[in-house]
């Protein structure tokens, strides 16, 4: 399975970018794609999931109105936007790979995107908000 994000670069506060998750080499059709992110001198945090199988979402608070994921199954990608972007949005942003999609369903539920159902995961990009 890889799993390779693009997108990422440098936006100023306000603005807008929209990040990219392509996924390869598994068959499943049942599946969540996650989004996480971590900014320097912190723990890494889950920001959005899809559910493959009905396109349930799921979005941290900090990010609620703001960013928008979606999906486009029959290509295996994944798409954040981000809008009205803020300088705590900087961070490293990796998509992830969770086994079943009922995933996105528990961090509805829980209100956490934790990171252990997830495996396997991107390398990363960098979105870096300039003020």
């Amino acid at each position: 399975v890889q799993l390779v994000e693009s997108g990422g670069g440098l936006v100023q506060a306000g603005g807008s970018l929209r990040l990219s998750c392509a996924a390869s080499g598994f068959t499943s059709d049942d599946y969540a794609i996650g989004w996480f992110r971590q900014a320097p001198g912190k723990e890494r945090e889950g920001v959005s999931c899809i559910s493959s199988t009905d396109y349930q979402t799921y979005y941290a608070d900090s990010v609620v109105g703001r960013f928008t994921i979606s999906s486009d199954n029959a290509k295996n990608m994944v798409y954040l936007q981000l809008n009205r972007v803020n300088p705590e949005d900087t961070a490293v942003y990796y998509c992830a790979l969770g086994p079943w999609g009922s995933i996105v369903r528990t961090a509805q539920a829980t209100g956490v995107i934790r990171e252990d159902e997830y495996d396997y995961w991107g390398q990363g990009t960098q979105v870096t908000v300039s003020s």
